[in-house]
């Protein structure tokens, strides 16, 4: 990474944040200065928060949609209880 070259050979994607984090880390009296500019570096390489937050989203996606067919299908009665009659 800290050649700035990606995959492709041009500059990689997360090059210009890991410059700006490497830029605070010379700069600074305390590496906890720096600890925003070091999370936005990692998440720029790996997007755990960003997955995180489809998950989460999807989820509640799932949820709703399912969630609403379940309760619809309770409405009419208990579940099981259709039937006994044989009819």
């Amino acid at each position: 990474m800290a050649s700035g070259f990606g995959v492709t050979g041009k500059k990689g994607r997360c090059y210009d944040v890991w410059m700006d984090f490497s830029d605070c880390m010379s700069h600074c009296s305390m590496p906890a200065e720096c600890t925003s500019r070091r999370d936005d570096y990692f998440e720029c390489l790996h997007h755990r928060k960003e997955y995180s937050r489809m998950n989460a989203i999807n989820k509640e996606r799932e949820r709703q949609a399912f969630g609403d067919k379940n309760n619809n299908a309770r409405v009419g009665g208990k579940r099981g209880t259709e039937c006994r009659n044989g009819l």
